[in-house]
This record gives C-alpha cells, sequence and structure tokens, in this order.
C-alpha cells in the first residue's frame, strides 16, 4: 500500500522534484552547478522576502539552529528563549551546549508569548539576542512574528527565529520585520527529503558573525558566506538534494508565493473545521497553517486511531511528543497538499475514530471542511 504522508515532515515530494534529482550527478565544483547554486541563492533570498545572504548548509534543520547558536552568540551572552514546546526547548538546550546564559520564557504547550511579555522578560535580563520558533511543530502553535521583530529592534536584540515548519507556508517578511536570522529545513515546505538546511543572515548578524570569537569550523558561517557569491559552498554540498531544491524553489515561485500562503491557510483552517465539527479540540490557541494538533479522547486512543489510519488508508499522520505523547495527532497539511488530500484525509479519520469508538456520523468533517476549500476556486491552489 502507497503510504500518504500527511505529517508535519517530511513531507511528500513532488513529482518533477523527485526527478530533477534522478539524473546524473555533477561534480560541485563545475561551471553548470555554480550557475544552480547560485539560482538556488536568488530564489531562496526571495522565497526568504530579504535582499540579505540565503546560506544552504548540509544538515537538518538542527544544524541549522546549532549554526546560529555557534555563529551569532559568544560564552556567557544573555539571551532569551521561548519555550512553549519540544522545538523552543531545543533552543534553551543548544544554547546551554555551547555555555551561553539562557534565559527561559517557558509557557505552557499550545500557547504562544504575548509581545509585551517578551520584552519584560528581555529587558529584565539584558538580553542581547531573542530565541523564538515561529511554528512550533510538536504544538502547531503560532507566534506573532512581525511584533516580536518590533519588540527585538526597540530593545536592539538580535532575533533568531526556527521557522522550519513556516517557511514557505505563512508570510514571512525577513528584512521587513527585522529577522536577523531565518532558519528552516528542506523536508517541510520545501518539498524535500531531509538533508538540506536554510539560514538567512541580516547586516547585523553579519557584524556580529564577524566580530564573533567563538570557534567554529564545519559549520562556520564566514566560510559559507565567502563561498556563496562564487555559486560555491565550503564543504562538499548534498548535490542531488540542491537539483531537487531548484525545482521546488521553481515551482513555489511559479505558483507565487501569496497564492501558496493562501493555499496553505485554506487548507488549515478545512482540516480545523473538519476536526472541530467531530468534537475534537486544538492543542494551539493560535495555529499554524503548518499542521493542526488534536487532542484525541483517553478512551479512543490517539496511537490507536494513527495505527488505523496507517493500515487501512495508508495515511500516515504524526504522533505526541514527549509530555503530549499518546494523547494526540499531529495532522501536516504543509508542502505540496491540495484540496482533495483534505478531502481524503477527513474522510479516513472519520473511519479511523469510528472504529475505535468516537461517535461520528459520516460525512461530518467531509460537510465542514467543503465550504472552506470551495474559497481556492477550481484550480486546486495551484
Amino acid at each position: 500500500m502507497q503510504i500518504r504522508l500527511f505529517t508535519p515532515g517530511p513531507t511528500s515530494v513532488p513529482a518533477e522534484v523527485t526527478l530533477s534529482m534522478a539524473g546524473p550527478l555533477p561534480h560541485h565544483r563545475t561551471p553548470e552547478f555554480r550557475t544552480t547554486f547560485q539560482r538556488v541563492s536568488a530564489a531562496l533570498r526571495e522565497i526568504h522576502r530579504t535582499p540579505d545572504p540565503v546560506l544552504v548548509l548540509t544538515a537538518s534543520g538542527t544544524g541549522a539552529m546549532e549554526a546560529a547558536v555557534v555563529n551569532l552568540t559568544s560564552p556567557g551572552e544573555s539571551v532569551l528563549a521561548v519555550n512553549a514546546g519540544k522545538f523552543g526547548a531545543r533552543w534553551g538546550e543548544l544554547l546551554r551546549t555551547y555555555g551561553r546564559d539562557v534565559h527561559e520564557m517557558t509557557l505552557e504547550w499550545g500557547e504562544s508569548p504575548e509581545p509585551a511579555h517578551v520584552r519584560e522578560a528581555a529587558a529584565r535580563h539584558r538580553a542581547r539576542s531573542l530565541f523564538v520558533t515561529h511554528s512550533e511543530t510538536s504544538t502547531g502553535a503560532l507566534v506573532d512574528l512581525e511584533r516580536l521583530g518590533e519588540v527585538a529592534r526597540e530593545l536592539d536584540l538580535l532575533l533568531v527565529a526556527d521557522c522550519v515548519t513556516s517557511l514557505g507556508i505563512h508570510p514571512i517578511e525577513t528584512k521587513s520585520w527585522g529577522v536577523d536570522c531565518v532558519v528552516s529545513g528542506s523536508q517541510k515546505g520545501y518539498m524535500l527529503p531531509p538533508g538540506l538546511a536554510f539560514v538567512s543572515l541580516s547586516e547585523r548578524a553579519q557584524a556580529k558573525l564577524a566580530a564573533n570569537p567563538s570557534p567554529r569550523f564545519y559549520f562556520d558561517l564566514g566560510r559559507a558566506l565567502q563561498s556563496a557569491p562564487a555559486g560555491q559552498s565550503p564543504w562538499t554540498p548534498a548535490i542531488t538534494l540542491v537539483l531537487g531544491l531548484d525545482a521546488a524553489c521553481r515551482r513555489i515561485l511559479d505558483e507565487g508565493l501569496g497564492r501558496v500562503w493562501h493555499r496553505h491557510a485554506v487548507l488549515a483552517e478545512a482540516v480545523r473545521a473538519g476536526v472541530r465539527a467531530l468534537g475534537l479540540e486544538l492543542v494551539a490557541a493560535h495555529p499554524s497553517n503548518a499542521l493542526t494538533a488534536v487532542h484525541v479522547p483517553e478512551r479512543v486512543g490517539a496511537d490507536a486511531v494513527r495505527d488505523t489510519l496507517a493500515r487501512r488508508f495508508g495515511i500516515q499522520v504524526a504522533g505526541g511528543q514527549a509530555r503530549l505523547q499518546g494523547k494526540i495527532v499531529r495532522i501536516g497539511h504543509l508542502g505540496a497538499h491540495e484540496p482533495a488530500d483534505i478531502l481524503l484525509f477527513l474522510g479516513a479519520f472519520e473511519a479511523a475514530l469510528s472504529a475505535h469508538g468516537h461517535p461520528v456520523r459520516p460525512g461530518t468533517a467531509l460537510a465542514a471542511a467543503q465550504p472552506v476549500l470551495s474559497t481556492l476556486g477550481g484550480e486546486g491552489g495551484r
């Protein structure tokens, strides 16, 4: 049975992206590959909405997070990290690993920080940098990154944002919002296999990088900055993934960023309407358009529902992490998904819930989602 991914990463890889990676392998120090690398770099700047450099690393998103920590902060530096889930907690873990003076603003899982509270905490701790997670993959909660950019500018903080599950899904105006460093990964909105990570650097971030005495080698963003204009990376890149990224960026820009953002908003709202119609509660107070995290009643069993979706329908969703393990399902609707995918999922979800004793009238979720999906028109979002 073919497995359909409705996870918040990895996501399904479109056929044209797969085909772009299936040809003969070029050498990465040739003029042809340098041209591709330069084209990809330009497309990344467009998608990030910034004229500043966006670097390509061979790593997962966590590698980009570590690179940001090592390059943009120094031992003993006071930093504020917002922790409202597993990946917000990861900022604190990375920063402590490298000896930074970490102050964590800890929230309940599913909550999003109030900018005024962030301002107060940053000022109280005399933080020099602020680390946030834009879309918390463990809870499906979204942060108001634009307003946090205002806080960062007011307090002269370097703002570093984990946008792994929001880049290419939500509007992110990196330059105009004053986000100094955006990190993301290939297996989410970019519709690629895992293995590439991306790091944008504002002029302020580049200046801090240049003055930072912290040792680094493989993740030295200064080396990457020097190599990028010539279409090169300091180390051997994941060549096939870069070729796939070229095709993925072309797909995103051909659709148009505005339409990509709108499609994700509509698909997310359709899923939310469907699960609410089934009497289920969302985890996030302010949900992301990348995924929907849903509480499943204990008597039904989140993991049992996931197992039935996989065995009977070939649909893979994610479960809860850490304190939410066995309590929720996380439904990914980012990347290449279209309205038909959402209807397929909701029909299967109804059946899986019913199989485990949740009272469901067939068609309830589908009926709630269809009016939302109709706002995309007859083009399937593309």
